[in-house]
């Protein structure tokens, strides 16, 4: 089976698409550059924190140091609630000097403020120089830098800042919970807001994509309705974007070729049709008078009863291409009285069994089927479906006609024995003129203009005549559909 595609949704798909990477791109980005800022400004914080703890060992160098541990700071975040931190302080020779009670309850984070602190390199005191009355004074050593590192332990996350000073190492660690926290809330932000801004954009371009492509839907909605009556129709261009416009004025002119085509091959075939009719009435009355005149059963008689049956032949060939053409420029004009389908098919049985005695005739037909129809044009399209089923059916064959109603339609099938149709038969059986392979020669009579004309003269009643879907290499089966009023 083709697969369908669809213009308008691949529009849609791929503006989400687009919309959807540049969007996705933008949070991550976004979010990394918010989660960046919020720890420069931690770091900031906390080397503020690292000079302050410094300076007391500076000032009571020499004496026992047992500071009060720092207020815990905001780090710049937005909270009301302390932020657990902790803080370690060692001389160079790497002894305590004061560490948070938070140390220790966390003995995996103070090793690793330790191990952080070994790895920062100390910067070596200046040597003693002896005194000099005119000294040279020289530059103090570079400060090393602090370092700022994220580490993980079981319990937290904490963002760790170490620096090593001339006469102290100190460490602080801050948990970086309420960091987390906030950056979990704009990544749900992020994670809520995106689906909703890629459906809004896949809407938006469904619309857009909509009133761009609605010309082409005015372009489908003619092109269904061109039939018999509606090839007078055209698309106005007015209000019409100017990347349609060549297209709607190329379909425009080729619907007007069309209906100059059309009226005039229908012209064509009433006048010829007409013209016909009176030298063909003529012919056939001559020909009858003739015949009345000549020795019964002479060479004579034989030929003109001949030549006689070719003239009724060219008759109801005439017929129903008038009826054709009338068909196709919807004047067909209909009779319609109230007629009792059961009464007339029960007639028309009759005549089958009288036609064909060696068929097996089988009938399921209801009382009481009644329409509104043309009696002549119905009792046409009935006689077709029987004559075709007596002329293609097998050697001690079958018929089976059968009658329904549903709904407000009426369903005649009329079924028989017969070998297999070819599918490319099937599919061109009510073509004008078409004969399948079997029905090529003269051995069976008809012109292959029976079935085209039944279908036309249903659809006048506003039904239709299919070929059953179920027919198979057993059996043909042609359906005649009509509205019950």
């Amino acid at each position: 089976m083709k697969q369908l595609r669809s213009f308008r949704l691949r529009i849609a798909l791929l503006s989400a698409a687009l919309a959807g990477t540049t969007l996705v791109g933008f949070g991550g980005v976004s979010w990394w550059q918010i989660y960046n800022a919020k720890i420069s400004r931690l770091d900031a914080e906390l080397l503020n924190q690292l000079m302050r703890a410094s300076r007391s060992p500076d000032r009571e160098r020499g004496r026992n140091f047992s500071p009060p541990p720092p207020e815990p700071p905001s780090f710049g975040l937005r909270t009301n609630n302390k932020i657990p931190t902790a803080l370690l302080i060692l001389d160079p020779q790497n002894k305590t000097i004061f560490q948070s009670e938070s140390l220790l309850t966390e003995g995996e984070l103070q090793s690793r403020l330790i191990q952080h602190l070994q790895l920062t390199p100390t910067a070596p005191f200046p040597p003693r120089e002896p005194f000099n009355s005119n000294p040279v004074t020289e530059l103090p050593p570079r400060p090393v830098a602090p370092k700022f590192v994220t580490i993980q332990t079981t319990k937290a996350s904490w963002r760790i800042g170490a620096a090593k000073f001339p006469n102290s190492q100190v460490a602080i660690a801050v948990n970086q919970q309420t960091v987390n926290q906030e950056m979990a809330t704009i990544q749900n932000i992020f994670l809520v807001s995106i689906p909703v801004a890629l459906f809004m954009v896949a809407v938006g371009a469904w619309l857009i994509s909509g009133g761009a492509l609605r010309p082409i839907d005015q372009l489908t909605t003619v092109i269904q309705q061109v039939t018999v009556k509606g090839l007078d129709q055209r698309i106005p261009i007015g209000t019409t974007d100017v990347e349609f416009v060549e297209l709607i004025q190329v379909f425009n002119q080729m619907l007007e070729r069309l209906e100059r085509s059309f009226t005039q091959a229908s012209r064509f075939s009433a006048d010829a049709a007409h013209e016909l009719k009176t030298p063909l009435t003529i012919l056939q009355g001559e020909l009858e008078r003739t015949l009345q005149q000549v020795d019964s059963g002479s060479e004579v008689q034989q030929r003109l009863s001949n030549l006689l049956d070719e003239v009724r032949r060219l008759s109801g060939i005439m017929r129903k291409l008038l009826l054709l053409s009338l068909a196709d420029a919807g004047q067909m004009s209909l009779y319609l009285v109230e007629l009792d389908m059961s009464e007339l098919l029960m007639e028309m049985v009759e005549d089958v069994e009288l036609l064909a005695p060696g068929l097996s005739v089988q009938t399921d037909i209801p009382a009481g089927l009644k329409v509104k129809g043309d009696r002549d044009l119905l009792m046409q399209v009935l006689q077709n479906l029987l004559s075709n089923a007596i002329k293609y059916n097998l050697a001690d064959g079958w018929i089976m006609i059968y009658a329904q109603k549903r709904a407000n339609n009426l369903y005649i099938t009329v079924a028989n024995a017969s070998k297999e149709i070819h599918h490319s038969d099937r599919t061109r059986l009510f073509d004008r003129f078409y004969r399948g392979d079997p029905a090529r020669t003269r051995q069976v009579e008809g012109i292959g203009l029976g079935l085209s004309l039944a279908r036309e003269i249903a659809r006048a009643h506003h039904g239709d005549l299919t070929l059953n879907s179920l027919s198979n290499e057993a059996q043909t089966a042609f359906t005649l559909t009509l509205p019950i009023q």
